[in-house]
């Protein structure tokens, strides 16, 4: 029996993780105690997703509740299946820098012991396995607001000659800049993510995205920009663009596509890699691009107003370069563009959304 063990697994990318390798025959074993419901509210939770787990992959599919801070619980987990565990997805995480603020320990606990714990106990119990940590863009800091940047009519966009023209690159220094402190969190967490897999030579990898999404995104507030989005303007909920003149961009990668750069390290893994991992130039857009999109395709216009208080350590421009990751796996490349990933999102939700939103 090969299994994977996915952290996080009934939240985005853990959800479409689970699913994608239970077709490719593996066992998951999801480990889920729906943390969002505490941190962003009932709306964030993920249950519903950890029950249509559950019912659409029946035994090929454990769920287990247990906290990743708990050192104990994650090293019977490992210790159980042992040297049957083929693949360690890590996609749990708090994942606003916003919220981080409010209870910096939680953070802490959960980003980077909860990732040690995990990574200790592959190496005492499924040292063959392969380690994937869904980590972010958001340990550069607010390094790429120093980049040279041109105003433009919706979005901001970089200087045509600049060497991060097409996407910034892994060789953005992570020091000397603003983080935030999930940040700083998940930054820890990954440099441990390389040095297990450097020190102790066990195949690890860092993938550092940004913006991630998709169908069974529980986008909220304080995490979940284009879910978020899309919710609002199906429901009538207020949305505020916070600072830069709504025109800071990102990019957007669907859950799908990240999974299968998952597989794609899994099937060829390496020791200590480190990847910038999005949509790059194929998919992005700014929050007022976005905002068009979502009216566009819902057909309702978005109830928005405007803050001019930026977030503290908001990217005002993000397009990754993932060019090192497709040198190394060739055969990679996204599929779905940002009116792609916004029209999922809408056939997917639409309804239960104006369900739960009456």
């Amino acid at each position: 029996m090969s299994v994977a063990i996915v952290t996080g697994s009934a939240g985005l990318i853990g959800s479409e993780t689970s699913s994608f390798f239970v077709e490719r025959g593996l066992t998951v074993v999801g480990i889920d105690n729906d943390l969002r419901r505490a941190l962003f509210g009932a709306e964030a939770s993920t249950d519903w997703v950890r029950r249509s787990l559950e019912n659409e992959l029946g035994p090929r599919y454990r769920h287990r509740s247990d906290d990743i801070r708990d050192r104990d619980a994650m090293d019977r987990v490992l210790a159980h299946y042992g040297r049957d565990v083929a693949l360690i997805v890590h996609a749990a995480a708090q994942p606003s820098h916003d919220w981080a603020a409010s209870d910096p320990h939680t953070d802490f606990e959960v980003n980077a012991l909860g990732t040690l714990n995990l990574l200790e106990a592959m190496r005492r119990h499924a040292p063959e396995s392969a380690f994937v940590f869904l980590s972010t863009n958001k340990v550069y800091g607010d390094r790429p607001n120093r980049l040279p940047l041109n105003e433009c009519e919706k979005r901001w966009e970089i200087d045509a000659a600049h060497p991060y023209a097409d996407g910034i690159r892994e060789n953005l220094s992570i020091d000397a800049s603003l983080h935030s402190l999930m940040g700083a969190s998940k930054a820890s967490a990954d440099l441990m993510v390389q040095e297990y897999g450097r020190y102790f030579g066990l195949a690890t990898a860092c993938l550092r995205a940004g913006c991630l999404t998709g169908p069974n995104h529980s986008g909220t507030e304080l995490h979940g920009f284009l879910a978020y989005l899309m919710k609002c303007a199906v429901t009538g909920a207020p949305y505020t663009v916070y600072g830069h003149k709504g025109k800071q961009v990102r990019d957007n990668l669907h859950s799908l596509d990240l999974v299968r750069a998952i597989d794609a390290f899994f099937t060829a893994p390496r020791s200590g890699e480190v990847y910038n991992m999005g949509g790059g130039r194929f998919s992005n857009c700014s929050v007022l691009e976005a905002l068009e999109l979502c009216e566009s395709i819902s057909g309702h216009s978005v109830n928005w107003k405007y803050d001019k208080h930026e977030r503290i350590g908001d990217h005002r421009w993000w397009i990754s370069d993932t060019s090192r990751f497709r040198s190394d796996y060739p055969d990679w490349q996204p599929q779905h563009d940002v009116r792609a990933i916004l029209g999922d999102l809408y056939e997917s939700n639409h309804e239960r959304w104006r369900r739960e939103g009456r």
